[in-house]
């Protein structure tokens, strides 16, 4: 048994390649292989969202607190909200983030395939954001 007690682990800056925006992440739980599941508390001040992404096993969200944005590729951007759980299937490309006025936070689940849970590519523009 490994018990993570709160505030035992130190929260990180969402980095400038895979996020815009001030972007602070919280590990929850990245357990060592075999196993394949990692969790983390991501909070988006306004306006601060990921990059565009994939996730080789997919991606569950669950919507913690605030009011935010999420877009797949090709669909319109969705508003989520506190208590939303969102779940994006494995290979589908998509961002989401803060809404321009308002903060969100979400607990961010994915599986790992071959040691990687996820697949970065080029940033939102603000275009594409304020759509």
């Amino acid at each position: 048994m490994d018990i993570r007690r709160a505030g035992s682990q130190p929260s990180g800056t969402g980095p400038a390649d895979w996020f815009t925006g001030a972007v602070r992440i919280d590990p929850l739980f990245n357990p060592p292989d075999p196993a394949r599941v990692a969790m983390a508390l991501v909070t988006f001040e306004p306006g601060a969202r990921t990059a565009w992404h994939t996730h080789p096993l997919g991606q569950t969200l669950i919507v913690t607190a605030g009011c935010g944005w999420a877009q797949r590729e090709g669909g319109t951007v969705e508003e989520i909200r506190a208590g939303d759980v969102v779940w994006f299937a494995p290979e589908e490309r998509h961002w989401h983030g803060a809404t321009a006025t308002t903060a969100m936070s979400h607990i961010a689940i994915q599986e790992k395939l071959h040691g990687s849970a996820v697949d970065w590519m080029e940033h939102v523009t603000d275009a594409q954001y304020r759509r």
